[in-house]
């Protein structure tokens, strides 16, 4: 039996290849695990979704808020990139919670350091 101090290059090939070989079968089986327990969780969520749909009645469908009417006119960019100007509308609308298009927006104007 060889030490393991003076170990041939022969023989350190063939512990490394093993070492790799262990830890892709590992690796393998893990992933088979993961699949079986994957196709097991989405089996038993298609089994309570249609044992849930079976029980519950046919419930009406919710009536969508109706949009505001009519277009919020024209909008005037002033030195604005369109781009920034949606990004600008997309915040205020988040800030203030309501949507977009019950909001009006009449002009972006960019403010420059030495306007301030």
């Amino acid at each position: 039996m060889d030490d393991l101090v003076n170990i041939s290059i022969g023989n350190a090939g063939v512990i490394a290849l093993l070492g790799y070989l262990v830890v892709f079968l590992g690796l393998v089986l893990l992933m088979v695990v993961i699949m079986i327990m994957g196709k097991i969780m989405v089996a038993k969520a298609k089994k309570a979704q249609a044992a849930a749909a079976a029980e519950a009645p046919a419930a009406p469908a919710p009536v969508p808020k109706e949009p505001a009417p009519g277009t919020a006119g024209e909008l005037k960019l002033y030195d604005t990139d369109p781009r920034d100007a949606a990004m600008i509308m997309a915040i205020v609308a988040d800030t203030l919670g309501k949507p977009l298009n019950e909001l009006r927006f009449k002009s972006i104007r960019e403010v420059k350091d030495d306007e301030i």
